[in-house]
């Protein structure tokens, strides 16, 4: 029997693993990096031992000191959630060869199917060879780890060897391994995936299908179980090679085949994730199971059912994270004030309220589930209650979230894993309610009390505001009468700390607003109070290139000093953020006139990092000198 689980892991994954575990009368042992000290799975695991550092190469992705952690700790079993070490057959042995027990495949399994180019080859599929114009466009795809990183799509040849090298980097970074190879990339595609379990005793699970095709930078976003709209024939060929690839592996334990489905419906194997998946939490909703326990079980010995349970309705997960869908999707960091969602979801996080989002790690913040009898019932209850969920801290996709579940597309499961890139300026187009200014205004504002007598009326206070993250200015203006108080037309019924009601057009209004020092938040919408007047030492030259997050610079282009003559659209400058690569372009052809930036700097959102004046602007300025 295990009695004391070490989960080698961080965030929402450890707390989700240490949830199981505290059900079943299981201790549970932490690891965390400096930056994490504090974080919430520290805090909910019944102990904790610090790993030295910050970078995931010094900490989470360091076997040898976890596997002492374990021992240190008195744990007698690893799980290891997904991402870092979970695919890492070394790993693995290292837990093993210690006396204690892995929580997961064998190490031949992991080693089988966790690199991507063994995994095709024992399915019989030869990745690309030397790649020609006629193979375009291609996916660069790193061997290990998942989540999107480490992927690149080339549509262009003059582009492969500097998106495979950008490919590799990340690679290493996030999974300790640069190994990258190319295969053909399927436009208009499905993504659809297979959750498999299996004993060690020969009973095989494929628990239904999930679908994955709402990703942005391949990694996915919004997950549902079943896949709808698959014919029997394809179910049951997804099934059939998922099943195969458990039994040529000797696989024991949780994983799960991922396949690209065609137009024509032909399922083309892409990898199998030899760990839990993100979107795990569908798959128990639908089989009424947890997928956790299963997994301690399997470790313990026990054997499955012949048959798992049979399934029920629909359920659909969305990934909510900090970051702005509008800036390419760019990490975002804060303290995070305030997380809640409605009764009747599901929500699973490695985050509570006043908690800090750092630089260091992935920007998922929470994973949102609904389950209902029917796959339009499950979505219109996950839409509604993003939408009604107080999310109060850094920007996130919560409004993308929720445009998406309403997409006519998706709403007829018409959707493929080009959704985003067909829709994304629309839905990540400002929307914003005219009216959230004048309710923060009201409610952080002290009022006289409605009906009193004044013998002059009150000037017009003004108030100033931005909407974020569009970064739209707005003006609000009202006053104190006999009557109340009286803005442009709208009446106010109500207006107090933390709650405003307005009648517009007969029609009455309710706002919440919750202030954190100069940033509101109106109905979930955020604005930030502005100074009345603008201050001109803010005011940034033409040209001028700031971090669009906070990261470390880890790369400025060759030969690259003030003076140098760029051209438009040429990377410059590359930031890493939250293990994901950004590249910093030249806004316009011109001069670099100022370098901030130097490899190794740790730079915040809105850092200056260089200066290009475009060749229009130097031009005016020789004719006026």
């Amino acid at each position: 029997m295990i009695d004391s689980v070490l989960v080698a892991n961080r965030g929402e994954i450890a707390c989700r693993v240490f949830r199981t575990c505290r059900d079943l009368g299981i201790r549970t042992v932490a690891v965390h990096s400096d930056p994490d000290a504090d974080a919430l799975h520290v805090r909910e695991a019944d102990l904790a031992v610090r790993l030295p550092g910050a970078t995931p190469a010094d900490t989470y992705l360091r076997a040898d000191l976890i596997v002492k952690a374990a021992l240190d700790a008195g744990a007698d079993a690893v799980h290891p959630g997904y991402g870092f070490l979970s695919e890492n057959a070394a790993f693995a042995r290292a837990v093993t060869d210690a006396g204690l027990v892995w929580i997961g495949p064998p190490p031949g399994a992991i080693e089988a199917m966790a690199s991507k180019t063994r995994a095709k080859e024992l399915m019989g599929i030869a990745p690309l060879g030397e790649v020609t114009k006629a193979d375009l466009p291609v996916l660069v795809k790193a061997a290990a780890g998942g989540g999107g990183r480490g992927m690149r799509v080339v549509r262009e040849l003059d582009r492969l060897n500097a998106e495979t090298e950008a490919a590799r980097a990340e690679a290493l970074s996030a999974f300790g391994d640069g190994e990258v190879f190319v295969e053909p990339y399927v436009e208009g595609g499905r993504h659809v995936e297979v959750q498999v379990l299996a004993d060690a005793h020969g009973t095989v699970w494929a628990l239904g299908t999930r679908d994955c095709s709402l990703q942005r930078r391949h990694q996915k976003v919004i997950e549902e179980a079943p896949a709808p709209g698959l014919t029997d024939g394809i179910t049951r060929r997804v099934h059939e090679l998922s099943e195969r690839a458990v039994r040529a592996t000797g696989y024991v334990g949780a994983g799960t085949v991922e396949f690209l489905v065609a137009d024509d419906g032909t399922a083309h194997f892409l990898e199998m994730n030899t760990r839990l998946q993100v979107e795990h939490p569908v798959t128990e909703a639908v089989f009424g199971i947890d997928l956790v326990a299963l997994q301690l079980r399997i470790a313990e010995g026990d054997a499955l059912d012949p048959e798992p349970p049979a399934p029920r309705g629909h359920a659909v997960e969305a990934r909510l994270y900090a970051e702005d869908p509008a800036a390419a999707f760019a990490p975002q960091t804060g303290t995070l004030h305030r997380l809640s969602v409605p009764n009747g979801v599901r929500l699973d996080t490695g985050y509570t309220d006043g908690d800090t989002i750092g630089v260091h790690y992935d920007a998922m913040l929470a994973k949102v589930v609904a389950h209902a009898p029917t796959r339009a019932a499950a979505v219109r209850a996950l839409a509604g209650a993003l939408e009604r969920a107080e999310v109060h801290g850094p920007v996130t996709n919560r409004d993308l979230l929720v445009r998406s579940l309403r997409h006519p597309e998706f709403n007829g499961a018409r959707m493929d894993t080009g959704f985003y890139e067909r829709h994304l300026a629309g839905l990540t187009a400002p929307d914003p309610d005219p009216y959230a200014p004048l309710a923060a205004a009201l409610a952080t504002t002290r009022h006289h009390r409605f009906g009193g007598f004044r013998n002059v009326p009150s000037q017009p206070l003004l108030k100033r505001y931005r909407t974020e993250p569009d970064g739209t200015e707005h003006e609000v203006r009202y006053r104190h009468t006999r009557a109340g108080l009286e803005a442009d037309g709208v009446r106010v019924v109500h207006a107090a700390p933390g709650r405003v009601v307005l009648e517009v057009g007969g029609v009455r209004r309710k706002y919440a607003v919750a202030a954190y020092g100069d940033r509101v938040y109106v109905n979930g919408a955020a604005l930030t109070a502005l100074p009345r007047f603008t201050d001109p030492s803010a005011q940034r030259a033409p040209g001028s290139l700031l971090a669009p997050m906070p990261g470390t610079v880890v790369r400025v282009a060759d030969g690259l000093a003030e003076g140098a003559t760029v051209t438009a659209g040429q990377p410059l400058i590359w930031l890493e953020a939250m293990k994901m690569e950004h590249r910093i372009a030249a806004p316009a052809t011109g001069t670099l006139t100022a370098l901030h930036a130097a490899v190794g700097h740790q730079v915040e959102v809105g850092a200056l990092l260089a200066v290009v004046q475009a060749e229009a602007e130097a031009v005016v300025q020789e004719e006026a000198s």
